[in-house]
């Protein structure tokens, strides 16, 4: 503020200088004008009183010291006169490059007819470079005739001179009103604005989430006093809006939980559905396994057979009691609930474990599964219970497409190929059933989707593999044509070091 005080106040000085320079060199070019009306006049007395001819001026000494006289009071130096034809009649003695300027300014006159000025030379004026010297001139006529030419010539240093006392008495008020502007700005400023601004700059310091908003008085009228108060009621809006969003926030996690709720009773009640279909087929595998035992336990009831063959029957009934034991293991360990924690899981493995189950089941007994499993690393971080309910799924699915294929086309196929793609794995789970219409792929895995006949699938089983793979960081397509078998392609992240080690 105080440089901008001081900064307006040295222009208003340049400015004051400035036309004060022009009104005086303006009024010396006045006075100029009438002192060569006065030669004239005194020029013209002088040759109609007969004292003289034009040509004798420069000996008559009471002309001369006439035009002194004019000259002084006029505030010039130098005066040149000429006749008609340009001769220098009169002159004061300027030095002559002076002289020669005003010379030719008066015969410039006497052609023209009009009077005329000129500046000449350059000095240092108050502020920046100026003009040294001003040359007036007009034509001489007497009786209304040209007789010849007058010029006089001055310097404007005294103009120069005059301004620069009256500037330092400028500069003085301009220097007192400064200090006054100053001192009244910083008064009003510090009132109007600063305090109010730190007022507010406090208020927003010692604001806090959920405490009301401190109150400094009654703000004042000016427009500092309105961002006051537009500032405090954008304060309380702002925890009401706060407190609004944290009872949405609060609501949106409700609906949250609970629709996550519904999404894992959905995993829950496919998998039972699983389960039940697998339950169905490992009853029919189960029934031949208990005929052998049975018949063995007929024949150890027999007396007529040695210790060898007795130990031979039982080595038998261990092995199919094993086999049992391992179908229902295994049917029990995939109905077991999740626990739904991620944890460092081989996908192969969890591939081989599926295949292995369905093995037993006679929906795969003429299906022939092929496993590439040639990806080299093969770590996820998942829960394996999901991520083998993904692969049963999806080779059910193959399984029911595979069973509807013409019995006298070629060799049912299931083919499980793995593969490293940058920092994941992608599994191609092909068959070669009938596959699906184009435009029927977009909608598998839309919830209760099914191509199959009714009472034969819920349409939830891909939906929810596509719920489980989304859930891991991965992706699922589907690619088929109709007719030309099935492909569903899954991409998981491989489990990185920095995950391992938060793992371990």
């Amino acid at each position: 503020m105080v440089f901008l005080i001081v900064a307006a106040m040295l222009l208003i000085n340049v400015v004051v200088v400035r036309l004060a320079e022009r009104d005086l060199i303006r009024a010396k070019l006045d006075s100029g004008r009438l002192l060569v009306r006065a030669v004239e006049q005194n020029l013209t007395y002088f040759l109609q009183s007969g004292a003289g001819k034009l040509s004798q001026i420069r000996e008559d000494l009471s002309f001369q010291k006439g035009i002194s006289r004019l000259l002084t009071h006029g505030g010039f130096s130098d005066v040149v006169i000429i006749d008609a034809g340009g001769e220098k009649l009169f002159t004061t003695g300027a030095p002559r490059e002076k002289e020669g300027k005003a010379l030719s300014l008066a015969r410039e006159s006497v052609a023209t007819g009009l009077p005329s000025h000129r500046f000449s030379g350059s000095t240092w004026g108050v502020i920046w470079l100026s003009q040294e010297d001003l040359l007036v001139s007009t034509p001489l006529q007497v009786g209304g005739s040209a007789i010849g030419g007058i010029t006089v010539a001055g310097s404007l240093t005294p103009v120069y001179q005059s301004l620069r006392q009256s500037q330092k008495i400028i500069l003085l008020y301009i220097l007192l009103d400064a200090l006054i502007l100053v001192m009244v700005g910083i008064v009003l400023l510090s009132r109007i604005v600063v305090k109010p601004i730190h007022q507010l700059l406090k208020l927003t310091a010692e604001y806090k989430e959920g405490y009301m908003v401190p109150s400094f008085g009654e703000a004042s009228k000016n427009e500092i006093g309105e961002l006051s108060r537009s500032l405090k009621n954008m304060l309380k809006r702002l925890d009401d809006n706060k407190r609004e969003l944290k009872d949405h926030i609060a609501s949106l996690e409700m609906a949250n939980q609970e629709l996550k709720q519904a999404q894992d009773e959905i995993i829950r009640s496919e998998k039972l559905a699983t389960v039940g279909r697998l339950a169905a087929g490992i009853a029919h595998e189960i029934g031949n396994p208990i005929g052998i035992v049975l018949g063995y336990l007929d024949l150890l009831e027999s007396n007529d057979i040695s210790k060898e063959e007795k130990r031979d029957y039982l080595k038998r009934i261990e092995s199919e009691v094993n086999r049992i034991n391992q179908i229902i293991r295994q049917l029990l360990d995939f109905s077991r609930p999740s626990s739904g924690k991620a944890e460092e899981t081989a996908v192969h493995k969890i591939v081989t474990k599926t295949v292995d189950m369905f093995e037993p089941q006679p929906m795969m007994e003429d299906i022939d599964i092929h496993l590439e499993l040639g990806a080299a690393r093969d770590r996820v971080l998942a829960d394996p219970n999901e991520l083998q309910q993904v692969f049963l799924n999806i080779i059910m699915n193959a399984a029911d497409a595979l069973s509807v294929k013409d019995a006298s086309g070629s060799e049912k196929k299931l083919v499980i190929k793995t593969e490293n793609v940058g920092d994941a794995i992608r599994l191609h789970l092909s068959d070669n059933g009938p596959g699906i219409a184009e435009y029927e792929i977009a909608h598998i895995f839309d919830p209760f989707f099914t191509t199959k006949d009714p009472g034969k699938g819920t349409g939830l089983g891909l939906s929810v593999c596509y719920r489980i793979v989304e859930g891991l960081g991965g992706g699922i397509r589907a690619e088929s044509t109709q007719g030309g078998g099935m492909t569903l392609v899954i991409t998981l992240p491989l489990m990185n070091h920095k995950e391992k080690r938060g793992h371990d």
